[in-house]
């Protein structure tokens, strides 16, 4: 039998998405019960190109969920639509569908900058499976970048002024489940309902000892122990190279893909999408550490 590039006799083949992140995996149904030899395999695709992707898949609640906890403990969230005010499950919604006028789920519309989740609490989780069930027409694409290559590639002087610095990371909450300005536009005057936390500039992964930079445009407020102009001037020359096309993946969504990034490593955005169109995708939320 002869095999493809990249696959292995029990059809496990990986497919690289973009030159410096992400691979599409095949030959897995998620659905179906993993050997532990097939969770190997994702798991260490998943270290090494930071997002993963499998498209086609038919996953309910209970399968996302069943391969989410092969990662680690599950955070849980406000099910909006259990029609209880207190019901957490470990999956929510990513939607802009209201019914009887409110919304089913969380960061409805619009385009959103990159960011890494939850950096603005003392630990971020590790990662986040995205599953699409209802796709618009175009647009809503989310975009990931390396942050272990924009590190490594930093100039040398830059990389020099981070050394050893922590930056202060900020969260602006509102009832739609969104945010609609950078931190650095929040700078004068941070909302009541804002959360904060600081954060080393690059942090080591866990698993992989590889550095990457761990601030970003969405949601990285200052530098500590800089002035404000110090600061913004130095994070704007951060933020300009980490989001260089060279270390982004674009995914264009398609019913049935199943996205999963690495928080600890990437950065993400989207792009804006048609108010009047149905856009629904559940996520499941894998715990993390505080960032070292």
């Amino acid at each position: 039998m002869t095999l493809a590039a990249g696959s292995s006799a029990d059809g496990f083949a990986l497919r690289p998405l973009a030159p410096n992140i992400g691979v599409e995996i095949t030959g897995v149904d998620l659905s179906q019960q993993l050997s532990d030899k097939v969770f190997v395999k994702i798991r260490d695709a998943f270290h090494a190109h930071c997002v993963i992707l499998l498209r086609g898949q038919d996953l309910s609640e209970a399968d996302q969920v069943d391969f989410a906890q092969k990662f680690g403990p599950l955070a849980r969230a406000v099910n909006r639509n259990s029609g209880q005010s207190e019901a957490y499950s470990p999956s929510f919604l990513i939607s802009n569908v209201r019914e009887n006028g409110q919304l089913i789920g969380a960061l409805p519309d619009g385009e959103m900058l990159f960011h890494s989740d939850q950096c603005y609490v003392e630990q971020p989780c590790m990662a986040a499976l995205l599953y699409g069930m209802e796709i618009p027409s175009h647009g809503g694409e989310t975009i990931f970048a390396n942050m272990c290559g924009a590190y490594e590639t930093l100039p040398a002087d830059l990389a020099g002024a981070i050394e050893g610095r922590r930056a202060l990371n900020i969260f602006e909450y509102n009832e739609e489940g969104g945010y609609g300005r950078s931190a650095m536009e929040m700078y004068a005057s941070p909302p009541p309902s804002a959360r904060s936390f600081a954060h080393p500039i690059v942090r080591t992964h866990p698993a992989t000892g590889r550095k990457a930079l761990y601030v970003n445009r969405g949601m990285t407020l200052c530098i500590e122990g800089m002035s404000r102009s110090d600061s913004d001037a130095l994070l704007l020359r951060i933020f300009d190279h980490q989001e260089q096309a060279q270390f982004q993946y674009a995914h264009h969504w398609r019913v049935g893909d199943l996205i999963m990034w690495d928080n600890r490593c990437t950065i993400h955005a989207r792009t804006d999408f048609p108010a009047d169109e149905r856009r629904v995708l559940r996520r499941v939320t894998v715990l993390g550490e505080a960032p070292v």
